[in-house]
């Protein structure tokens, strides 16, 4: 017997072929009487972009935060770039959160370091010796300083990051996550505190990486426009239950309901 809703079976089928990078069954998270997420089953595969739509609490970020065990969970399978989450040890974790790059709101960046600097701290896991003395080798520089050049801020590599703007800031913490060379990325509201043009710039890169790179991209947003516009599936999210999953362009106005209730207003942009 299928574990999927009728909703996730026909998404399921429209999926590319193979091996999904995450895996889940059953997906439960509780704090003592408030239940987080209520048995969600997903699947997400190498080259898609898959947005998760929702208030604030819906559940989102604890999603997110389950696919690298930092939230207690509890799942019938929970997989992630090919490991078991629940069946990791502390070494196991840092190893499988070495594989998942993470793209925050208010961009996690060093002011003060420059942008090729705080890009080659996304290679500090597999630094190894280098780590301990603060340093670098050259092929880890000249991979930072290709993708600054990948995404459009190679002429900036030595600026610091707090000279540049918001949009390439959000830039410069995408290539850091690159630098993890990942399996998947978790991009948590990264065009919040962005104006729309620059929302849909960062989110196109964001797209063109899961097709280039073959790396899946989360993406938690608010606005379902640009979910419509931007990923291949949405996962719609109401105090932590799975009300909508299929295709982005087509969710409608009475499915936003579901999700959001009256904030009609969430369908713009």
């Amino acid at each position: 017997m299928s574990l999927l809703s009728p909703a996730e079976s026909t998404t399921a089928a429209l999926t590319p072929a193979g091996t999904p990078t995450v895996r889940a069954r059953r997906l439960r998270v509780q704090y003592g009487e408030q239940l987080a997420l209520a048995g969600i089953n997903l699947d997400v595969y190498p080259g898609e972009v898959v947005a998760l739509l929702g208030h604030s609490g819906s559940g989102k970020s604890t999603l997110m935060k389950t696919l690298t065990g930092i939230a207690p969970f509890t799942a019938d399978m929970l997989d992630v770039a090919g490991r078991s989450v629940a069946r990791q040890n502390p070494a196991g974790l840092r190893e499988l959160r070495s594989d998942v790059g993470y793209v925050f709101q208010h961009f996690n960046l060093v002011p003060r370091l420059t942008a090729l600097t705080n890009v080659l701290t996304g290679g500090l896991h597999s630094a190894g010796p280098l780590n301990m003395l603060g340093t670098f080798s050259r092929a880890q520089r000249t991979m930072a300083l290709e993708l600054l050049d990948r995404v459009g801020l190679a002429h900036k590599a030595k600026q610091p990051c707090r000279s540049l703007s918001g949009g390439e800031q959000q830039r410069v913490a995408i290539a850091r996550a690159l630098m993890q060379q990942p399996r998947l990325i978790l991009a948590d509201e990264p065009v919040a505190s962005l104006d729309p043009r620059l929302a849909g710039n960062i989110l196109g890169l964001l797209r063109d990486i899961a097709r280039e790179e073959q790396i899946p991209v989360i993406v938690s947003l608010h606005v379902v426009g640009l979910a419509r516009r931007y990923a291949d599936r949405v996962l719609g999210l109401h105090s932590g239950e799975l009300v909508f999953a299929g295709p982005a362009n087509t969710i409608t106005e009475k499915e936003v309901h579901q999700v959001y209730g009256t904030d009609t207003e969430l369908l713009e942009n």
